[in-house]
């Protein structure tokens, strides 16, 4: 996911029938937060890991993983 960025988001939901954890969605890199956020569900459970860009206070562009729960 970071050396070539190839993905900008992945989400993860629990298969409760395979009990197991499974891709949901991958996020490409042209997309956005708000494709991100679209794809999460208010009322269901996801684990997510977002490759989000900052610039820092002395001007130096960042990436940094999240990872949401």
């Amino acid at each position: 996911m970071r050396a070539k960025r190839t993905h900008h988001f992945i989400v993860f939901k629990i298969e409760e029938k395979l009990k197991q954890v499974v891709v949901e969605k991958v996020g490409e890199p042209t997309e956005s937060y708000d494709d991100f956020a679209a794809s999460l569900l208010a009322d269901e459970y996801r684990y997510c890991v977002y490759d989000f860009d900052f610039v820092t206070a002395e001007n130096c562009q960042k990436s940094k993983f999240l990872f949401i729960a």
